[in-house]
């Protein structure tokens, strides 16, 4: 089973691309255009990792992110802040809400691929015996 992505992003060529590039590599996408219905999406669908834009409309993405890592039952949900925010205190205020990673635009197609499956990588189950 795919595992499933959500993005948050109010700019539609963004959420766009990034869908393409994660479906072609697998992955299930769901998209939402703003912080409340980002946060209504991830509570009802529990992705398996979440891309979250700053500043957007209703929530604004540090809210989001601190709303979902502040609670038990999505805390363990990996968090990508992607935003054009790149100040020290903008990345501070990112990692003091529980974001995982704190991405700048313009990024790297790549590199952010990578991340998402490292993230996302199955545990490795151990053989019969005990070994790996």
């Amino acid at each position: 089973m795919a595992k499933k992505i959500l993005i948050v992003e109010d700019y539609p060529h963004i959420v766009d691309v990034l869908r393409i590039r994660l479906e072609a590599a697998g992955y299930q996408v769901l998209s939402a255009v703003d912080g409340q219905e980002g946060l209504n999406l991830a509570r009802r669908e529990t992705p398996d990792l979440i891309i979250l834009d700053v500043m957007l409309p209703k929530i604004n993405g540090y809210k989001v992110c601190r709303f979902l890592k502040f609670d038990a039952k999505y805390k363990n949900i990996p968090i990508f802040l992607l935003t054009a925010r790149g100040k020290p205190e903008d990345i501070e205020t990112g990692k003091a809400t529980g974001a995982d990673e704190y991405i700048v635009k313009p990024y790297d197609p790549q590199a952010l691929l990578a991340l998402i499956r490292r993230y996302l990588a199955q545990p490795q189950v151990a053989a019969p015996g005990g070994r790996p």
